[in-house]
């Protein structure tokens, strides 16, 4: 997720205060990367884990098999990324802490991912949700081993951050009020742009922005920026013609007209991003060898079609095949 979001559902804030609970940890270089081959089900139920591949007090990878859970970020209200599902049962049997999300509870793009990697893993999936600006400060104090949360892979998360192989790329759009006259971004020189706080759409219009491997053209110059903690009221804001547009990931911005907000979408983007997963630099256990079983993992499902089959269904078209072009190591990145 590239914006700062908070979690506005009271589940969400318990969960973001006993996420403490939630055990986790990792840091140092490693090239082997022994996923086991026992699965779970995405409903995520408990799986039958398969014995460490390492000593789970000093390897990350060890520590997740032994436990036999990959507690993941997630944020309940970010449709179709990630949901609470209504009305859906604990998974029966579980391994999640009594403070953690279990499979059947969550559902979205995001959140399917981490199921599908938990079952790469062969490990349940459990999740927690915490404030995404937490999540891309890094330090998360052992709360969760990894978050797929449509970040984007840009160069200043990756000081505090190990990124990880890229599972869905999406364009950056404005979106206007329907009846306007602009027809391209650098009509919105000078105008009123709404964006996330803090996240690459708000960089893009200050012309900050450095994504890895990508030359940005920023096309609008000078705007009067207005920023929001969450996405949806300032899409609401250019429908009701508050401000002149809005500039977020494309899939949330169709998803606004889809439910009948009164918007157009711009259609030269602004930039694309890839996403990535997360993984805090500021682990205690040696992190190479699960950082490598998440970037086999990840190139598994997209080679194998999975992540594209979860793309369609969540957004209506194939963002993650494209992903797997992402070459990591084109970052430079070391993992300690």
């Amino acid at each position: 997720m590239t914006a700062h979001r908070p979690l506005r559902s009271a589940v969400a804030g318990l969960l973001a205060i006993s996420g403490l609970v939630a055990a986790c940890s990792g840091g140092t270089t490693s090239t082997s990367s022994g996923a086991p081959a026992s699965s779970t089900g995405s409903s995520g139920g408990a799986a039958a884990s398969a014995a460490p591949s390492g000593d789970p007090t000093k390897d990350k990878l060890a520590q997740v098999e032994s436990r036999g859970t990959l507690v993941a970020f997630v944020d309940p209200d970010y449709a179709p990324q990630s949901m609470t599902v209504k009305g859906a049962v604990r998974a029966a049997s579980t391994k999640c802490a009594p403070n953690q999300m279990t499979g059947p509870e969550v559902d979205g793009y995001d959140v399917v991912t981490t199921k599908l990697v938990a079952e790469e893993l062969g490990v349940e999936p459990c999740f927690v949700a915490i404030p995404f600006d937490e999540v891309i400060a890094g330090g998360w104090g052992d709360r969760i081993d990894v978050a797929w949360g449509s970040g984007a892979l840009t160069e200043s998360r990756m000081k505090a951050l190990y990124m990880t192989q890229p599972y869905y790329t999406t364009p950056a759009n404005f979106f206007v009020k329907k009846e306007s006259s602009y027809q391209k971004p650098a009509d919105l020189s000078g105008k009123q742009i709404g964006a996330c706080s803090g996240c690459t759409h708000e960089q893009y219009l200050k012309q900050t922005l450095a994504l890895p491997g990508e030359t940005i053209d920023f096309a609008v110059n000078n705007p009067k920026i207005v920023t929001y903690a969450h996405e949806p009221p300032g899409l609401q804001d250019v429908a009701k013609g508050k401000i002149d547009a809005f500039l977020c990931s494309q899939p949330v911005g169709v998803g606004a007209i889809n439910d009948g907000e009164d918007l157009r979408m711009l259609d030269a983007p602004a930039f694309t991003t890839f996403k990535t997963g997360y993984i805090d630099k500021s682990l205690s256990l040696t992190a190479g060898p699960f950082v490598d079983a998440i970037d086999k993992a990840i190139d598994d499902l997209i080679a194998n079609g999975k992540l594209k089959a979860a793309s369609t269904k969540f957004f209506g078209t194939d963002f993650a095949t494209a992903a797997g072009t992402f070459d990591l190591k084109t970052i430079n990145q070391t993992v300690q």
